[in-house]
C-alpha cells in the first residue's frame, strides 16, 4: 500500500512523494475563510472570479484501488469500464468529478493498461506526451524494483479526497484546487493540494496535463481546509 506521504501527487496522478516539501500552498481565496460544508460553494468575493454553487447531494463514493472517488448518477462518470472513467455532465459538478476521477487514473500506480488509455484519450495540452512518458518510466522502474509483472498495478494507495476549492469556472474550462490527505511517515495526517484544469472538448471534460508532465509541479503542501468545500462524509477528515 502506498502511504499518502509518498502520494500527494498520486492522489491526482503525480509521481510518488509529497515531493513539494519546499513549497507552501498559495491560497487563492481569503486567508481566513472557514471550510465550507458540503454543497455550499458559492460566488467569489468582490474582485474574485465568480465560482459556481454546486450541490453535492448526489455524490457517492466508489473504490478505486484503495482510493475512494466521488461519483454521481447525475453528473458522472457514466462509463467506468476497463478501469477508466468517462462521460461527465456538462456542468460544474461534472467538471469537478472529471478532474478527480481522470486525474487519479493518469498515474503510473495503476499500470499501463489504465494510465496509457486515460492519458491518450482524456488528457490534453502540450505536456500530455511528457506525462505519458513520465508515467511509463516511473512504472517501469517501480515494477522492476517491486517485481511486478504483466503490467499489473503497483498496489493500492491510502489517500482520501477531502475537499475542493474553485478558482474559476466557465462552460468551456475550469480550474480548481483539490485537497487530499493520508498518513505521513510519523502517522500524522499529511495534506496536499493539487491544482487541476479541465476543458470541455469533444462532448466530455478532459484534464489538462500539468506543467512539464509532472503533477508535482501543480502540487503544494496544505496546512488546513480553510476556504475549501468538504466532500460529503469527509468533514472529519483524517
Amino acid at each position: 500500500m502506498l502511504p499518502a506521504a509518498a502520494a500527494a501527487a498520486v492522489i491526482l496522478g503525480a509521481g510518488l512523494a509529497l515531493a513539494v516539501p519546499a513549497r507552501s500552498s498559495a491560497p487563492h481565496g481569503p486567508a481566513g475563510a472557514a471550510a465550507s460544508p458540503a454543497g455550499t460553494a458559492g460566488p467569489g468575493s468582490q474582485g474574485q472570479p465568480q465560482v459556481p454553487r454546486v450541490s453535492l447531494a448526489s455524490v457517492r463514493w466508489s473504490n478505486f484501488y484503495g482510493v475512494k472517488l466521488p461519483v454521481s448518477a447525475q453528473a458522472g462518470p457514466y462509463d467506468t469500464s476497463g478501469g477508466m472513467a468517462a462521460g461527465f455532465a456538462h456542468s460544474p459538478l461534472g467538471a469537478l468529478l472529471a478532474a478527480v476521477n481522470i486525474g487519479v487514473r493518469a498515474n503510473a500506480q495503476w499500470g499501463p493498461r489504465i494510465f496509457t488509455a486515460v492519458i491518450r484519450g482524456q488528457v490534453t495540452g502540450p505536456d500530455a506526451a511528457a506525462l505519458l512518458a513520465g508515467c511509463q518510466a516511473a512504472y517501469d522502474q517501480a515494477a522492476q524494483a517491486g517485481q511486478v509483472t504483466g503490467g499489473q498495478p503497483l498496489g493500492t494507495a491510502d489517500v482520501t479526497e477531502q475537499a475542493f476549492r474553485w478558482i474559476t469556472y466557465t462552460p468551456a474550462a475550469a480550474i480548481l484546487d483539490l485537497a487530499v490527505a493520508g498518513p505521513g511517515s510519523s502517522g500524522a495526517t499529511v495534506r496536499a493540494l493539487v491544482q487541476m484544469e479541465v476543458i470541455w472538448d469533444g462532448g466530455d471534460w478532459k484534464v489538462v496535463a500539468p506543467p512539464g508532465g509532472d503533477w508535482g509541479n501543480s502540487a503544494a503542501e496544505l496546512g488546513s481546509l480553510a476556504g475549501y468545500t468538504v466532500f460529503p462524509g469527509q468533514a472529519g477528515g483524517r
